[in-house]
């Protein structure tokens, strides 16, 4: 059950402000009495919530009186104070984020081969995305038509906005597909990528009958490859990457034949 608590207020502050709700205007001893905060902590309590303007207090009485906010106007505070101090701390994060960014660097690439794996649709696509937010240079995606076990509309959005943010940092872009595969693509599937990637000058997109697979070349040292089912499923059973200098420098040189014979892509 939700209490002041989750709020911020300690279990003294969050019993004194009740304790007021109920007794109305009253002096720090009777509240004491009414809420069993000790007397030897209550006028710290009395302190803190008006330091949260959850309490007035009648100065000109002898002794001194308080009374509660009303709830509404207490609870919209603490909310306030609440998203103030997230947004404080979002922003400290921030700082640290771009602050470890600066210090941690990656080696010099390592020349022999490396391999990982994903298999299931969810992993293959957080792998993919994964690398795709590693690139510095250049991106290469090729496509054939979309695995039927994965959620379009979700997929490409999560996928566009890496190659989006890649963009944004300076990365060369370039999608060659069958022409095809916008007949297996939901309208807004096909718009997420014309209306939010077509504006930017490094980006690229053609189409040729020549592609059969589905794959995503990174900065020329790195590739992912889509792995159909086994059993000739129209799904996607894994997707592996590979860094092997000599094979992706093999892709690298096939995709620019294909890319140099393809159509580029207009609107859909």
């Amino acid at each position: 059950m939700a209490s002041l608590r989750d709020l911020g207020l300690s279990e003294y502050e969050a019993r004194a402000y009740r304790s007021l709700l109920e007794t109305g205007p009253t002096t720090a001893k009777e509240l004491s009495r009414a809420s069993d905060v000790p007397m030897g902590r209550v006028y710290d309590v009395l302190n803190s919530l008006e330091t949260y303007n959850l309490v007035r207090s009648q100065t000109a009485s002898r002794p001194k009186k308080y009374v509660a906010v009303e709830p509404d106007t207490a609870l919209d505070r603490l909310l306030e104070d609440k998203k103030r101090e997230l947004d404080e701390q979002a922003q400290q994060y921030e700082s640290i984020v771009d602050d470890l960014g600066d210090q941690l660097e990656t080696g010099d690439p390592v020349e022999e081969p490396f391999w990982t794996a994903a298999v299931g649709p969810e992993e293959t696509l957080d792998l993919l995305l994964e690398r795709l937010a590693a690139a510095d240079d250049h991106i290469v995606v090729v496509g054939t038509a979309p695995a039927r076990q994965v959620d379009i509309l979700a997929a490409t959005e999560r996928i566009v906005d890496q190659l989006e943010a890649a963009l944004e940092r300076g990365v060369e872009v370039s999608l060659l597909v069958r022409p095809d595969l916008f007949e297996n693509l939901p309208e807004a599937a096909n718009r997420e990528y014309y209306d939010r990637l077509s504006p930017y000058d490094d980006y690229a997109a053609r189409a040729s009958q020549n592609v059969s697979t589905t794959f995503e070349l990174i900065d020329d040292v790195e590739v992912c490859i889509e792995v159909p089912h086994p059993l000739g499923r129209e799904e996607t059973f894994g997707v592996i990457d590979l860094k092997d200098p000599e094979f992706t420098r093999d892709i690298s040189d096939a995709f620019a034949e294909h890319w140099a014979d393809a159509t580029p892509i207009g609107p859909p």
